[in-house]
């Protein structure tokens, strides 16, 4: 899949399938990730996914399938065949269009050859692996499982195996300066291919990292030096021909992921498995879906019900504009206000876009859309927080 960023007018219908187990979890994830110690039983769950697509098909009616992501979790841990089954039954549902774009996230620590291969011959087109540091102490601090020369021959090996690659770095980790992270991106972009996924450091509430933040004894970036990290990064990864396409998101033109954007550009998707959440439109309005965290109580229900939601949240227009704006101001290419003033039923403040634009927070792209500056990406919370209010 190459050449322009495809039409704003077109979001495309994704898929995303949630496997919520991992080898081991790490200790700033906040994600729904469960470790089990016993094998899962994966034919049991691949029924249920079989069960609870066919629960999506009949909510969501005809529709062309544009991406399919599966993630995690650590979806690298699922047999070839789990995937190809999955793949199967999403075929059978809905229309996929021959282009569609289908990724599974995998971790260094589970490629294996035999096993991307397999994945490959399911279907798969795109791989994005958690690689998320070039240094084996940083690895270990991030409680990964893999070393940084594990991760090199995973890249390679994805290279060879799978048209479109992918992969995850963190940075403002404890102890980081703006060269040492120059340093490092400036080899990752070495081993990249057309995309890479860079995330700063975040201390999320209920994870280990947490406990030891608040208790000192873990130090990260301070406000100034994560600014400095964020404009470092931006400055070489558009020097190197991946510029932002997102707050954290980098491709080399025409490789941006196409399951991201139909989340950034407010598409339609269905959420399948533990924890996976949707937005949905249906002929009386747009729905959210959220389905149940634990796998076993998922598994259960959707082998009793047909699906694993716990709640459909049916979103007014109001609630959907604010969803268009605060998604949409992520993207470089910004939102389309036409869009957002026929959900909202009002324009956008002209006072308060021209206070951000004269402080270079805010920037019109013609007649119809409003993106963030680069200064404005930086304090993005601020200027949603400012625009929608």
């Amino acid at each position: 899949m190459g050449g322009a960023i495809l039409d704003y007018s077109d979001p495309g219908f994704g898929i995303y399938v949630h496997w919520p187990f991992c080898a081991a979890k790490c200790p700033y994830c906040d994600f729904n990730s469960h470790v089990r110690h016993k094998p899962v039983d994966q034919p049991r769950f691949v029924a249920a996914f079989q069960r609870e697509i066919l629960q999506m098909r009949a909510i969501t009616g005809a529709r062309t399938v544009t991406s399919i992501f599966f993630g995690g979790g650590t979806p690298s841990l699922m047999a070839p065949q789990t995937v190809d089954e999955i793949l199967s039954a999403i075929g059978r549902a809905w229309d996929v269009a021959i282009d569609a774009e289908i990724t599974l996230e995998a971790n260094p620590s589970s490629v294996e050859a035999e096993r991307f291969r397999g994945y490959r011959a399911a279907g798969v087109n795109r791989v994005s692996l958690g690689v998320q540091a070039l240094n084996d102490s940083d690895l270990k601090t991030l409680g990964r499982l893999h070393s940084v020369s594990e991760a090199l021959t995973a890249i390679e090996l994805a290279r060879e195996t799978f048209p479109r690659l992918s992969f995850d770095l963190i940075y403002a980790r404890p102890g980081q300066s703006v060269q040492d992270w120059e340093r490092e991106l400036d080899a990752a972009i070495g081993h990249a291919a057309d995309h890479l996924s860079l995330y700063q450091l975040t201390i999320e509430q209920g994870t280990p990292f947490y406990g030891l933040y608040k208790s000192g004894r873990l130090k990260i970036p301070d406000g100034d030096l994560s600014a400095d990290l964020y404009e470092a990064t931006q400055a070489l990864t558009s020097a190197r021909g991946l510029p932002a396409y997102e707050v954290s998101n980098h491709a080399v033109p025409g490789a941006e992921s196409r399951h991201n954007l139909t989340y950034w550009r407010y598409g339609d998707y269905v959420g399948l498995g533990a924890g996976a959440h949707g937005r949905l439109s249906h002929a009386y309005g747009r729905i959210g879906t959220v389905n149940r965290r634990l796998p076993e109580q998922w598994l259960e229900q959707v082998e009793t019900l047909g699906h694993g939601m716990e709640s459909e949240e049916r979103l007014d227009t109001e609630a959907q504009a604010d969803e268009l704006m605060l998604m949409g101001l992520r993207l470089r290419e910004g939102f389309d206000v036409t869009r957002w003033r026929d959900l909202s039923g009002r324009s956008v403040d002209p006072d308060k876009e021209s206070f951000l634009i004269s402080h270079g927070l805010l920037e019109r792209l013609g007649n119809s859309r409003l993106r963030c500056t680069p200064a404005g990406m930086m304090v993005l919370d601020a200027v949603v927080a400012d625009l929608a209010a």
